[in-house]
């Protein structure tokens, strides 16, 4: 069973996600909330698997509530998707950077959803493909930090080849085949490098990959 706190300040919004997630009998609705204040309260009292936090609430934002969750060691094992209006919001990097496990827009498809909670609680993926490519080539083309994030020499040549294809929005069964290894053995080099870098999940490491400097933003 996997634990869902929705956090949005509009009551129609919270009522149609909690009906289609209540709808599933792997999924559960354990709380609401209307602001960014009480979405991290809740996260501590009810400690959900995932947050559905949309960005825009009055008081504390989504960001500054997902930048809280995350920072809490308490809070290690929860996911937060952030929920937008906009493909291209400008606080969806942002939000990635604080701690966020992905984003998915209001509009998606039910299914999608679905699929989005599931795959953000197990940890094991960051968005769909096409996302990621749009969110690298909107936010991050800019210019590579003036003084790169340490910890490169960490991880093996490998290793740095795999998070450099994750950081430009390939799944495991393309860095396999890009690779010519299996998938298990492409997983397993992404899980290493996580754990390696301290990353929670995909999402971390792809913002590590162009903080760090090891991969950088193509051109338009």
């Amino acid at each position: 069973m996997i634990r869902v706190l929705i956090a949005d300040d509009q009551a129609l919004m919270r009522a149609g996600f909690r009906a289609l997630l209540d709808a599933e009998d792997h999924l559960e609705v354990v709380g609401e909330a209307t602001d960014g204040t009480s979405a991290v309260h809740l996260a501590r009292c009810l400690r959900p698997d995932v947050v559905l936090m949309d960005v825009q609430m009055p008081g504390l934002d989504g960001i500054e509530a997902t930048r809280r969750i995350a920072a809490d060691p308490d809070l290690a094992a929860i996911r937060v998707l952030i929920l937008t209006n906009y493909g291209l919001d400008s606080y969806v990097f942002a939000a990635l950077r604080a701690g966020a496990s992905g984003f998915l827009l209001k509009d998606a498809d039910p299914a999608d959803l679905l699929h989005a909670v599931t795959v953000v609680a197990r940890g094991d993926a960051l968005l769909a493909p096409t996302v990621t490519r749009t969110l690298i080539s909107e936010f991050v083309a800019g210019p590579p930090p003036a003084v790169p994030t340490a910890g490169r020499d960490v991880l093996t040549a490998r290793e740095q080849e795999v998070v450099e294809l994750v950081a430009r929005g390939l799944t495991n069964d393309e860095i396999a085949v890009r690779m010519v290894i299996s998938p298990l053995t492409a997983k397993t080099h992404v899980n290493r490098a996580m754990t390696k870098l301290h990353c929670r999940d995909r999402a971390q490491l792809v913002v590590w990959a162009y903080e760090s400097g090891l991969v950088a933003p193509r051109r338009r």
